[in-house]
């Protein structure tokens, strides 16, 4: 529950643009990256303090300024003082539960996504939240770790001639949202062989960890549809944009976003659909061995009710019986039990009613028959 629920106590009573950061703090030292490039030139470091990239501002070269790590405010706020960035925008920043969402303000759009990753060891999704502030020739991003999606945006960025070395920061601006939509899809690769692998187990040998398991994997569903569903109106709003940061030639590449968007969404209401089926699959699937069950009992308490009826009456304790002193009358109460007990057996086998008291006792002496115990009745 605290990966859904985020605590906001803190600003509790504040002022609207205080900065306060709120959140985990992920990493203890924030790192600051500085890509300056354009057509002709690229420069490339990591810097010490924020104020080394206060200079490139008012160049006309295109400047990507990335920040690991929002616990130290004052950085925060320095940027927000040298590049007049909207103190809500500080404030959402440093919120790391904000929603996913984009903002248009007089000379920026700022907009929130979530980074997600696949732990494997873990088998967990986890989260970090991604903010930019796209600026006239510059774009900032925010993150609260180090390690990110953008590798191959930083590879294309470093050879000469590409696309994005000629274009603005509008166009960095939706390298780098694309970058974090395809790594979705990375993500339900991952989710999909998981629950190729979760469905043979269910077919083959359905535990009760198995239902454990799906249910862990429809909360990551929900908690990744939780993270992606915005994302539609966040593209969507950027495709009908008519401020003058993104031009009009960068709607069709953000159209592309958002069809992958569409197509991410519809991969995890499949996914959902699916776990909800196997669900279903499983208790089906235990109804079955209790139904089996049950019928074995049945057959079973059948068979022995003629039996203790005549061993009833040759139990009682009257003096005048005439089979008592009878010398063969052991043994015909024993022929009558054989007799009656055959008679029912065959009528239940010739009705194939026997067949699973016989799988039943195939199945749980493994060690006489050679093969190896499983639930009647699943293959």
């Amino acid at each position: 529950m605290p990966r859904f629920i985020k605590r906001h106590s803190k600003k509790a009573g504040t002022s609207p643009g205080t900065l306060i950061h709120i959140g985990e703090k992920k990493t203890e030292e924030t790192k600051i990256t500085l890509i300056d490039f354009d057509e002709a030139h690229l420069q490339e470091q990591v810097i010490e303090t924020i104020e080394e990239a206060f200079p490139l501002k008012d160049l006309p070269t295109v400047t990507w300024i990335n920040i690991d790590g929002l616990h130290d405010v004052d950085i925060i706020e320095k940027i927000g003082a040298h590049f007049n960035i909207h103190p809500l925008i500080l404030e959402d920043i440093l919120n790391t539960g904000q929603r996913p969402k984009a903002d248009e303000y007089e000379d920026a759009i700022f907009v929130v996504l979530k980074m997600l990753n696949y732990d494997k060891t873990a088998e967990q999704i986890l989260s970090e939240q991604f903010s930019l502030v796209l600026g006239p020739n510059f774009l900032i991003s925010f993150q609260e770790i180090q390690g990110d999606v953008f590798k191959t945006v930083r590879e294309r960025i470093r050879k000469p001639k590409t696309r994005i070395r000629k274009a603005g920061c509008d166009y960095l601006s939706y390298a780098l949202i694309d970058a974090i939509v395809d790594h979705y899809f990375v993500i339900l690769e991952a989710l999909g062989d998981k629950m190729e692998d979760l469905e043979a187990e269910l077919l083959d040998d359905p535990t009760r960890n198995t239902v454990e398991i799906i249910h862990e994997m429809k909360q990551e569903m929900i908690y990744m549809r939780k993270h992606i569903w915005p994302i539609r109106e966040i593209i969507n709003g950027l495709v009908k944009s008519e401020s003058s940061l993104i031009q009009e030639q960068m709607h069709v590449y953000f159209r592309d976003i958002y069809d992958h968007t569409i197509l991410i969404i519809d991969t995890i209401e499949s996914y959902r659909d699916i776990l909800a089926g196997m669900l279903d699959i499983y208790l089906s699937t235990v109804s079955n061995k209790m139904n089996e069950v049950m019928k074995v009992l049945t057959i079973i308490a059948t068979i022995f009710i003629p039996i203790t009826f005549v061993a009833g009456i040759y139990g009682m304790n009257f003096k005048f019986m005439p089979e008592l002193e009878w010398r063969w009358g052991y043994v015909m109460v024993w022929a009558i039990i054989v007799v009656v007990a055959g008679i029912m057996i065959g009528f239940f086998k010739k009705n194939n009613g026997c067949e699973p008291l016989h799988n039943q006792f195939v199945n749980c002496y493994p060690r006489l028959f050679g093969v190896r115990c499983q639930v009647s009745g699943v293959s």
